[in-house]
């Protein structure tokens, strides 16, 4: 079969197409897939680089993200038969990350644990379906299954044209909110207009926080008039203190990840000042991904494709990931 195997790391010319890769084999407990689609993540980035601590096991097949259907079926497994339609939870229990400690789905077949299959609705396509588990399974957890968020909410969106950014301002729409959505291009901030942003900020121009209070107004200790209700913030790093200084009182800091730094500077006046809430969620849940299909399957929502490419173009499709060159998902057909 065809696969996008890394044999080391480095960069993304580490990354090739074996196209006479073997085809797993169902095991008890697992089933066999034929990949329909997958999708990449910024963590696949950081799987091809290596990780300090993470000891990946070399070569193996990346891609965390996956949907199919069942091809074959081992011993012991209930409730699943061949040609179910499957989105796959990328996360196995005994191991790990599909397409870190094991393979994963940037192949034609792939090997998964039964337990991490959840039933596709029938109006739910594999590319669509591909695109959720990390980035919107992300968004959909700390907006929606932790209820943060309120029609009429003014909420800012930073890095908002990646998949988990485009993720919320998706779904802060959907649930009603008035959306401030931050990239760094003016063909970014368009395309974040039509998928629904009330307003946008390119970054790269204007201090996100100085705006969103001269949009909205100083935020007052003493009353709830200014700033915003809720910022998203997965950056971390310089824009921490910003986000705390533009929230009204009350309002809240909502953050899954820190791609610009883990360790920022703090300023608690802020925080007790204005009775902010920081509120953290991590990953995602077979639940998150089940509503998020139920969604598309209601014509509620539909996640941002950038494009969709095949197995051979999938290293370009990663280095625009990589260069932070698109807006949404990048989704790989074998």
């Amino acid at each position: 079969m065809k696969a996008l195997v890394l044999d080391d790391h480095g960069g993304l010319d580490m990354l090739r197409v074996a196209n006479d890769h073997p085809i797993p084999e169902d095991a008890p407990g697992h089933v066999v897939i034929r990949v329909g689609a997958s999708s990449f993540n910024y963590h696949d980035v950081f799987t091809v680089r290596g990780m300090p601590g993470i000891k990946v096991p070399l070569p193996v097949i990346i891609g965390l993200d996956m949907a199919g259907q069942i091809a074959s079926v081992g011993e012991g497994v209930e409730g699943w038969k061949p040609g179910d339609r499957v989105l796959v939870n990328p996360l196995n229990k005994a191991k790990g990350l599909m397409g870190e400690m094991l393979d994963g789905g940037m192949a034609e077949y792939c090997r998964v644990s039964a337990d991490q299959l959840i039933m596709m609705p029938p109006d739910v396509s594999f590319e669509d379906a591909a695109s959720l588990p990390v980035a919107y399974g992300t968004a959909h957890r700390m907006l929606i299954t932790h209820n943060t968020i309120r029609p009429g909410d003014k909420v800012l969106v930073l890095g908002a044209s990646g998949g988990v950014g485009t993720g919320c301002v998706i779904l802060a729409k959907h649930l009603g909110a008035e959306v401030i959505a931050c990239a760094g291009s003016a063909e970014k901030l368009e395309r974040l207009k039509e998928l629904g942003a009330d307003h946008v900020v390119n970054y790269n121009e204007d201090n996100f926080s100085k705006w969103a209070i001269g949009k909205f107004g100083k935020p007052q200790r003493r009353t709830y008039e200014g700033g915003v209700d809720v910022v998203v913030n997965f950056t971390g790093g310089d824009t921490w203190v910003p986000s705390l200084k533009c929230l009204k009182r009350g309002g809240k800091l909502l953050v899954c990840g820190a791609t610009a730094g883990f360790d920022p500077k703090e300023d608690l006046r802020y925080i007790w000042s204005f009775e902010l809430q920081i509120m953290g969620s991590n990953s995602f849940y077979d639940d998150d991904l089940a509503g998020l299909m139920d969604l598309i399957q209601a014509g509620k929502f539909k996640p941002e494709i950038d494009r969709v490419v095949p197995l051979e173009e999938a290293a370009e499709g990663l280095a625009a990931i990589e260069n932070r060159t698109v807006m949404g998902k990048i989704v790989v057909k074998p």
